[in-house]
């Protein structure tokens, strides 16, 4: 097993590294510009000079900056953490790896990575900037997701609505803070809890065209890292707003659900939403056409195609691009200093509703209908990952109080509110 200070010591020689490099670079630069000798001849001192520094001066030291270090630690950093401490490593790593990518300085300072016309992370990006990939992303959610928990409970559903009240408030403090509506809209969906969704909203309300800033790596990486950390953010918030009585009510057990409620759940949902939100289609119309291929059961190969291989494909490919898109130049700014403390904001209001609103549900519940509040917080759409914070939770004041089954319903109600509040998000904005 890796130590901690193995990890300081791989760390220490990567600066020192990259240091040298640089203070190399400069001094045969200062070198190279010194007084030539007399009657116009050379050494071979200075020819060798010469020549390392036009060297030096196509790799990437010439041009390393501050700004790029600050950068390759938040990469190193966002790998860390998932192999550390499991956050979310399917998707940290492709994410902490594409910011090393991108931040490797070119000659030119500026044109790297996806930015350079022609490259294969340029044509890899178009997936990003196009909105295909999330699409894709909820097709294999849908085909890998159980909607049983939803069904025997429908009430719960509320819960996943009620914790979209973090998407409309964090669109208003956007707008406060001084972006435009469709930066904010696009800003907005971050307290959704939901990366995909974030991507693909930013990609058609915050991508740099109709004077709006290109912001679509800023959202990204404020969703995806908000959602590794969801064990750290909201366990504090549960226990602050939830008692400890409340933290014990043992729910029934979710009645058995037939094949046939399950064929047509997602069928009825699709119809559904879609009227409400025509324009979450491409991600709604995905996520209940996987759920079909799943419970069909005449589908098997084309639902295990996309909850594997498919999924897992798109999860690297949209990982390792949005993550190169963050150079230092075009994210190291204020202003995604302020989208990631709108993201912070978000993902506490998110939270928080869909606490205090299991907590209203109950004044109207009696007996063993009453809710454990505690899964008001998988009302987030983090799949599956706050559904498991809720569990967790329920164990530690109750060794057979398990609430996973229970959580899962507001987690997948979350998914279908968040994306439902992108596509009003774009029908106003768009």
């Amino acid at each position: 097993m890796i130590t901690k200070k193995s990890y300081l010591f791989i760390a220490i020689s990567f600066l020192i590294v990259l240091v040298s490099g640089y203070a190399l670079a400069q001094v045969l630069d200062s070198a190279s510009t010194q007084t030539p000798l007399n009657d116009g001849e050379e050494s071979m001192i200075s020819h060798a000079i010469d020549g390392i520094r036009i060297f030096l001066g196509y790799t990437g030291f010439a041009n390393l900056t501050i700004a790029h270090l600050i950068m390759i630690v938040v990469g190193l950093f966002f790998i860390w953490l998932a192999i550390e401490y499991n956050y979310e490593p399917l998707l940290l790593i492709p994410i902490g790896t594409g910011i090393l990518i991108g931040n490797i300085p070119f000659i030119a300072g500026n044109q790297i990575g996806i930015y350079e016309s022609g490259s294969v992370l340029n044509y890899l990006y178009f997936g990003v900037v196009k909105g295909i990939y999330p699409p894709l992303i909820f097709l294999g959610i849908g085909a890998m997701t159980d909607f049983s928990s939803l069904i025997s409970n429908p009430k719960l559903m509320l819960l996943g609505a009620a914790a979209q009240i973090g998407v409309f408030l964090t669109f208003i403090g956007a707008i406060a803070l001084g972006f435009s509506l469709q930066e904010s809209g696009a800003i907005g969906i971050i307290g959704g809890a939901d990366g995909p969704t974030a991507i693909f909203l930013s990609s058609k309300l915050a991508n740099g065209l109709n004077n709006t800033q290109n912001l679509i790596g800023p959202i990204a990486i404020a969703a995806y890292s908000y959602m590794a950390l969801v064990p750290v953010i909201q366990p504090p918030i549960m226990r602050l707003l939830i008692s400890k009585k409340e933290r014990t009510i043992k729910m029934k057990p979710p009645r058995a659900v037939s094949k046939k409620e399950k064929i047509f759940f997602p069928i009825i949902g699709l119809l559904l939403t879609t009227f409400i939100a025509p324009s979450a289609l491409p991600l709604l119309g995905m996520l209940f056409f996987g759920n079909i291929l799943k419970e069909s059961g005449r589908t098997e190969r084309l639902a295990d195609t996309a909850r594997t291989k498919m999924i897992d494909i798109v999860t690297i490919l949209l990982g390792v691009t949005v993550g190169a898109s963050t150079q230092a130049d075009v994210f190291l700014t204020i202003d995604s200093l302020k989208i990631f403390f709108l993201g912070a904001g978000s993902f506490v209001v998110a939270t928080t509703g869909g606490l205090l609103f299991a907590k209203l549900m109950n004044l109207f519940l009696k007996g063993d209908n009453k809710i454990n509040p505690l899964i008001g917080a998988a009302g987030v759409s983090a799949v599956p990952d706050s559904a498991r914070v809720v569990q967790h939770e329920g164990l530690k004041y109750n060794s057979s109080n398990h609430l996973l089954m229970h959580a899962m319903a507001p987690n997948v109600s979350g998914v279908i509110g968040s994306a439902v509040a992108a596509g009003i998000l774009l029908s106003f904005l768009g």
